[in-house]
Parts: structure tokens; C-alpha cells; sequence
């Protein structure tokens, strides 16, 4: 299970009441099935051997001696798979009788694990017939052999570093002292949950709720099953409904009264246990107390290649739904400025200077500028849009700078640099005719000192431009754009900036037409620091992801390097996927390989950042998320791309 992926599927089977050799037969081949597909984990729901809703059939003889024979045919049909399998299953031991899952691999018979809390309320009436299992594990017998029994046993999987598997039963996780619980404090990092579960109006959008929110707080990938339609329709219905959880994240479901009448339904779902146990390194709440009454039975699986059907977002930042990404805007616009305007408020500070080139990070700085001094009440003219042509301006990126500054009422003031770099270059003996990192820095310095100074006159504060994946690349001048009083995009990578300026650009649209005809303008203008001549029709000639690699790539390459934790050729792995078609596998990696070598050697600018807003799961500030050396060597993660 390379990099962390385990293949699972919970299969909501076509069953009927009472009739458990009918329904081993088809949980036979759904176990063949699904592991045929890849399954590692299969998992069916309570009592599907015989069927829930079987009440007082249960204290029957004949079916629970059907209900052993059917096990056992389940438990021949596991024989020469790896794939272990949870299939709900009434046991009888000691004149007692227990509502279990039974566990299963390869022709054995691994633990039964009880339910332990048996609901008796509404139409609910279990302990008539079961009775709640032990906590600590005991030893039983089945057909001559020694099986756990107990609601504290763990599966641990060879296969996959650090995976523990445990199990709870439908009302175990309705209750406070949930097993789950336990479970996971235990070290359990996969939990499935066998349930029998009825439809009532509203109880979906609970049970949705509450399983997402037992995901999340036990850090663990989920897995619930419940009945479908084959259970008795006497009293009650049952939906087959299906979720597939990763740290309260849904990875995949299958909702109630799908379409699929009557027949069984497998769905699958690529969990990651290495992202789970990335989460739990990183939250240090989470403590793992290694319970000592737990007791861990070893698990062999081939090593193999999950063949992934998982998909990853290539856009991770922006949310897919245009109702998401306007809600995830307006929220991110209300961060930023707010922030600004808490520090503005903080210092009595009347004034703010902003340099405004025309492109897309300036623009939403000085948007977010102006939404600050209204909250505040005051005077958008105190905001000094200040432009600075010098020798890589260009007519469409000068002209966009003066009328987003007339159209948002900043005070616009133009100060042309060429002559004072000139005399800096001059200063230094530096050849104007030369093109290089000096040429280009000296400007970005040269208009740092002239927004510094601007604000020293008017008693106000420079505010920061920078967006978070220039920071991530180190694309920055050192004290020159590096520098600010207030950096309001820190935490807005750079594939969402673009659909924050167009936010504000639909805002506008019917009240603000040259605003927002303007920003649309500025969205159409291609990443540029603008420090090299134009070309000789005027055009652009320096473009940012010519130099450095698409934007899309790193802001996805610093998503799941930063949030998730994962090593560069796992990222690697899900790029192909994420990009099919975009990019070429040697784009790629090229691209990687860049994203890697500029994040090491770049975090000297990071280490002394100028304050800003966090906005999202991922940022750099070093008094925030990321603490890391600036010395850091990168060799490690240059060598798993090289091996590849």
C-alpha cells in the first residue's frame, strides 16, 4: 500500500430476513468481488447474515444455527485473500446472545467484536434479545477454535505503517462514552462502524452531521454501512445509506434510496492513513493513552499498488461550486480587512500607502485597503495609491493603476523611479545594459524606500502585497516588496487571488461599472513583476511563470506538502492525476523539482515577516504555522523525486 493508500469498501448487500444461507451467498461473492477490485477493507452491515429486523427469530434456534453455517461459508469464501472483513453476525456464547461484528481474512475467523450499547427506546428493542458485550477482550470458541472476543481489540496491518483497525456497531456511536473514543486513544486510526440504522424525516442530515463530527474529532478515517432495502419493512425502512470519512472530510457515500432497488450496492473509497497520522503528529490535543486492556491482533496484507480511484482537487484553495468560492471569498476579504483594520485602530494610524502596479496582488491590497477605512469610517482619500513607472512599465498595467485608484477614491500619486535607480546604478557601478538580479532588485528597492518614506510624511503605514505563494517560492525582493508595515494577502495563495479580485469584480458590476471593468482587466493581464523593458509593441515581456513554474502547480504542491504532509513523490503521484491532460509527467516534475529547491532556500524571507492575516488551513508566518529553520537542508526531499 504504497504511500499510505488503503483501498476499502462498504457494501450494502441484497439480503432477506431470516434467510441466512441466501444471504452468505451473496456476501460471498461481494467479498470476492470488491477484493477483486482491490479492497483491503470490505464491510458490511449489522447483522447481515441474518438480517436486523429479525426480533424475536433471533431467540430461535434454527436461525442461529443457520447463522453459524452461513459463517461459515463467509469464512471459506475469505480463503486465499488478504482482504479482511467486517460482517455483522448474531453470536450465541454461554446461553447468552451478542450482536457482533465478525472479523475476517483469509479463512479465519480474526475476533468477534460486540456491540455494546443496545438501544431499548422508540422502536428499538434489542436487549429482548441480545445482551451487551465485554469490553475487555475474552477468549470463545468457534467450530474447535480460540476467537477474541470483546469491544477492545485492535487490527493492526502489516501492510501499511502505523494502521489500526477498530470497530464499533451502530448505537456505540450514538452515545457519550463512545467506543470510538476509546478506540482512537487506544491508537486505532481506522474505524468502522456496522450499523442498522432507519429513515426518518431529518435524520439523515443528523446522522451525516454526527459522523463527519466523530471523523473529525477522532482524527481517523470512518467507514459507516447501514441496512438497506432487504430488511423487514414491518414497522420501520431502511435506507442503505453509505460514508466514507477521512478526518470529517466525506471521501465518498452512497446516500439513501438510491436507485438500485433490491440489488447490492459496493462502494470504495482510497483512505489515506498517512495524511491521518500526519494530522495527529500535528495536533498535539490528541493524545494517544495505549490503553492497556486493548488487545492488537497482527495483520499480514501484500504489499501492492492501490490503484487509485480517489480524486485530488488540482485546486485545493478554490472551492468547486461558485456558491463556495464566493462564500470562501467574502470570508477571506472580511479576514483581511478586518485585520487591518484592528491594526489601524490599534496604532490611531490615519493613513495608509499602498504601491499599486496594475497587477493582480496590489489590486487586492488596495481593495482590501478600502473595505478597512470603511469599517472604520474613514476617508478613502487617506489611502495613498502611489504608482511607480520605471523601466518594465507598461501603458496597460500603468493606466488599470490609475483608474483602480480613481475609481475606489484612493488618492493616486505618481512617483517615476527611472532617474533615482539610474543614479543608484551609477552609485554602484552597475551597467544599466545588464540585465540581471541587480537590475531587477534595485528597482523593487527603490520603490520600497519611496512608499517607507511616503508614509513616514503622512503618519501612516505601508501596506504589503505579497501573496502567500510568492512567499512559499520566495518571490520577493529581500527588503524590498519582501518589506511592509502590514502584509494583507500573506495568507491568500496566489490561484485564489484571482477569484477574490474577481469577487469584488461581479460586486461592482452594476454600481461600479469602470471598477469592475477594470478588475476584469487586471485579471487579464498576465503575473508579471513588470522589472524588465517591455517588449517593442509595449507587451509584457517578463512573465512570472515563465521563470518560476504555473501557479496552479505550486499552490498545489504547497498544499499538500504544508497541510497534508506528504513527501514529494507522493505529491508527485497525485499530480498525474490531478493534471491529466494539463501537464506532461516531465512538466511535472520539473516544476517539483523547483517548487522543492526554492521553498528550502527561500525561508530566510519568510523567517522575518512582516505581520498579516492567516486566512486559511496553510501559512508561512513564522509566528504562526511554520516553524523551520533557515538553514534547513533539502536534500531529503530532492532525492525522492530523484529516485523516481
Amino acid at each position: 500500500m504504497r504511500d499510505g493508500f488503503f483501498k476499502v469498501a462498504a457494501v450494502v448487500p441484497a439480503m432477506t430476513v431470516a434467510d441466512p444461507k441466501t444471504n452468505a451467498q451473496e456476501i460471498a461473492r461481494s467479498i470476492k468481488d470488491a477484493a477483486a477490485r482491490g479492497a483491503n477493507l470490505i464491510v458490511f452491515p449489522e447483522l447481515a447474515v441474518t438480517g436486523y429486523t429479525g426480533n424475536d427469530l433471533f431467540l430461535q434456534d434454527m436461525l442461529l444455527r443457520g447463522a453459524e453455517n452461513a459463517l461459515r461459508v463467509i469464512r471459506d469464501a475469505t480463503a486465499g485473500s488478504f482482504a479482511v472483513v467486517f460482517v455483522g453476525f448474531p453470536l450465541e456464547w454461554k446461553g447468552k446472545l451478542y450482536n457482533t461484528a465478525a472479523a475476517l481474512q483469509n479463512g479465519r475467523i480474526l475476533a468477534f467484536i460486540p456491540k455494546r450499547f443496545l438501544p431499548d427506546y422508540a422502536e428499538f428493542y434489542e436487549p429482548r434479545q441480545f445482551t451487551p458485550g465485554p469490553v475487555t477482550a475474552e477468549t470463545i470458541i468457534f467450530d474447535g477454535e480460540e476467537v477474541p472476543f470483546g469491544s477492545h481489540i485492535l487490527l493492526e496491518v502489516d501492510a501499511v505503517r502505523d494502521l489500526r483497525i477498530g470497530c464499533e456497531i451502530c448505537e456505540d456511536a450514538w452515545v457519550v462514552n463512545a467506543p470510538h473514543i476509546e478506540h482512537a486513544l487506544a491508537g486505532a486510526n481506522l474505524i468502522v462502524n456496522l450499523s442498522a440504522s432507519n429513515e426518518t424525516i431529518g435524520k439523515d442530515a443528523y446522522r451525516t452531521q454526527l459522523f463527519s463530527s466523530i471523523s473529525a474529532r477522532t482524527l481517523s478515517d470512518y467507514i459507516y454501512v447501514s441496512s438497506g432495502d432487504g430488511e423487514s419493512t414491518q414497522d420501520i425502512v431502511f435506507g442503505g445509506r453509505v460514508m466514507m470519512l477521512e478526518n470529517g472530510s466525506l471521501l465518498a457515500q452512497r446516500k439513501i434510496f438510491d436507485n438500485a432497488y433490491g440489488k447490492t450496492k459496493i462502494t470504495f473509497a482510497d483512505f489515506d492513513v498517512q495524511r491521518i497520522n500526519y494530522e495527529r503528529r500535528r495536533m498535539t490535543s490528541f493524545e494517544i493513552c495505549g490503553q492497556n486492556d486493548y488487545l492488537c491482533i497482527p495483520v499480514h496484507m501484500e504489499e501492492k499498488e492501490c490503484v487509485l480511484d480517489r480524486v485530488f482537487d488540482p485546486h485545493p484553495f478554490v472551492p468547486q461550486d461558485a456558491a463556495g468560492r464566493m462564500k470562501r471569498c467574502e470570508d477571506i476579504l472580511n479576514i483581511q480587512s478586518r485585520g487591518l483594520a484592528r491594526r489601524l485602530h490599534h496604532i490611531h494610524c490615519p493613513a495608509a500607502v499602498i504601491g499599486v502596479s496594475g497587477g493582480l496582488d496590489s489590486t487586492l491590497a488596495l481593495l482590501v485597503t478600502a473595505r478597512a477605512f470603511d469599517l472604520l469610517g474613514l476617508p478613502r482619500e487617506n489611502i495613498l495609491a502611489v504608482t511607480m513607472p520605471c523601466f518594465g512599465t507598461t501603458d496597460r498595467t500603468y493606466h488599470n493603476a490609475l483608474t483602480l485608484a480613481g475609481t475606489l477614491g484612493a488618492t493616486l500619486k505618481e512617483v517615476r523611479i527611472a532617474a533615482a535607480v539610474t543614479q543608484h546604478f551609477h552609485d554602484i557601478d552597475q551597467d544599466p545594459s545588464v540585465h540581471d538580479v541587480t537590475y531587477e532588485n534595485g528597482q523593487a528597492r527603490e520603490r520600497t524606500k519611496v512608499l517607507m518614506d511616503l508614509a513616514n510624511q503622512r503618519n501612516g503605514i505601508v501596506i504589503g502585497t505579497g501573496d502567500l505563494s510568492e512567499l512559499a517560492l520566495g518571490w520577493a525582493t529581500y527588503n524590498g516588496d519582501h518589506m511592509s508595515m502590514y502584509g494583507v494577502n500573506a495568507g491568500v495563495p496566489k490561484t485564489l487571488v484571482s477569484h477574490l479580485v474577481r469577487c469584488c469584480a461581479e460586486a461592482a458590476r452594476e454600481k461600479e461599472p469602470a471598477l469592475s471593468a477594470c478588475l476584469l482587466d487586471v485579471l487579464d493581464t498576465p503575473v508579471s513583476p513588470e522589472l524588465l523593458p517591455p517588449t517593442e509593441d509595449g507587451t509584457i515581456s517578463q512573465r512570472t511563470e515563465d521563470l518560476v513554474g504555473p501557479y496552479e502547480l505550486h499552490d498545489y504542491f504547497l498544499y499538500y506538502m504544508l497541510r497534508c504532509g506528504y513527501r514529494p513523490r507522493k505529491i508527485y503521484r497525485i499530480a498525474l492525476q490531478s493534471f491529466a491532460g494539463v501537464y506532461d509527467e516531465e512538466t511535472i516534475l520539473k516544476w517539483e523539482k523547483t517548487f522543492v529547491r526554492r521553498f528550502f532556500a527561500q525561508q530566510f524571507k519568510r523567517s522575518c515577516l512582516p505581520d498579516g492575516p492567516k486566512v486559511g488551513s496553510v501559512a508561512v508566518s513564522p509566528r504562526g504555522d511554520l516553524r523551520m529553520p533557515s538553514d534547513a537542508c533539502a536534500q531529503l526531499w530532492k532525492d525522492d523525486l530523484e529516485e523516481l
